[in-house]
């Protein structure tokens, strides 16, 4: 976010109103508490702290999600994957996203689709604002706590879906302070290679998915070939890529 627009936000958000009432009332001068708080955002802020996490908001799909340092910010990106299974599996009964985070997946198909939708995460801080995000929202997401698909039986999905860690451990001095300092390490490494999710994730997904069924998952950037290499026993293996044009969400079936 341009700093220009986070001052406007983060003044928004003192304000309690949206950004285009400052805008239509220039001459409007900030109550004292107003001012107390816009500082201490500014202040939140150049400490590194993301506007989300100030905020607590953040837009998915065209709705306001709920986010706190306990879960990873949804990014516009990850909405490529909920189009794919959209596109896909529209009429599919049971789903399940894992690692639901803030519940941005989860809520969303549940909501575009009118049904249901199960989600698993290993955190409970992040399942706690997931439910949240869930009820204020009107979805029916059933959740549940636990290690990738491990609480899931054989057989019983018609689609997995998926944003996992994948930022490989040694890539940590690289990134930006405001994901490596505040987002979730849970929700972001992945071991050395950064695909120690992916190749828990796959076989798993094989045990829980009925024959024809749809696993669906973000993929960092460059390692598409990677990941579907370990996808050997699965058919229709597609690679989709984002608006950027950069590799984005591996699909494919279980046989």
């Amino acid at each position: 976010m341009e700093p220009g627009l986070n001052a406007e936000v983060l003044l928004a958000h003192a304000m309690r109103c949206d950004r285009v009432y400052f805008f239509a009332h220039p001459e409007q001068e900030l109550r004292e508490v107003e001012w107390i708080h816009y500082g201490r955002y500014l202040h939140e802020r150049m400490q590194g702290k993301p506007t989300q996490y100030i905020t607590q908001k953040q837009e998915f799909y065209g709705r306001d999600f709920r986010v706190t340092p306990d879960v990873l910010i949804p990014r516009p990106e990850t909405e490529l994957l909920v189009e794919a299974v959209l596109e896909r599996r529209s009429g599919a009964r049971v789903m399940v996203d894992v690692g639901t985070g803030s519940g941005a997946i989860a809520v969303t198909l549940a909501l575009e689709l009118g049904r249901p939708v199960a989600a698993v995460d290993i955190s409970a801080g992040a399942l706690n604002v997931a439910a949240a995000n869930a009820a204020r929202l009107g979805a029916r997401v059933r959740f549940a706590q636990g290690d990738l698909l491990h609480c899931f039986g054989d057989a019983v999905a018609d689609v997995v879906v998926s944003n996992p860690p994948y930022v490989a451990t040694g890539e940590a001095a690289a990134m930006q302070r405001e994901v490596r300092d505040w987002e979730p390490h849970l929700a972001l490494f992945a071991g050395d290679s950064g695909l120690n999710i992916y190749k828990q994730l796959a076989p798993e997904a094989w045990r829980v998915l009925k024959p024809g069924g749809l696993l669906a998952m973000e993929i960092g950037f460059g390692q598409a070939d990677a990941v579907t290499s370990l996808l050997g026993d699965w058919t229709g293996v597609r690679v989709l890529p984002d608006l950027a044009g950069i590799p984005r969400v591996v699909v494919c079936e279980k046989r």
